[in-house]
């Protein structure tokens, strides 16, 4: 019992730090995740091209994935959309 809890636990405190710290390569990159749905952030992610014309080109891998997941959380379409302004 005390073992699931500390799993639930952790898995709990990773998903909240992966969270934040999407929010802040979004905002040291001026992106707001409203701007756009989730398929465009979607496309934006799987084109090299499309990377480095918002510079994410200089990100890793770790860090690409937790903006993409930011990004695409809070898209325009999504359930909980980051809404410019609010």
């Amino acid at each position: 019992m005390v073992i699931k809890f500390i799993i639930l636990m952790y898995l709990f405190f990773s998903i909240v730090n992966a969270n934040s710290q999407g929010k802040e390569i979004a905002e040291k990159f001026g992106l707001s995740a409203g701007l756009k749905a989730s398929v465009q952030w979607q496309r934006i992610f799987s084109d090299k091209e499309k990377l480095k014309n918002y510079k994410l080109d200089i990100l890793d891998d770790k860090q690409l994935q937790y903006l993409k997941e930011y990004l695409i959380s809070h898209a325009a379409d999504s359930d909980h959309p980051m809404v410019p302004g609010l």
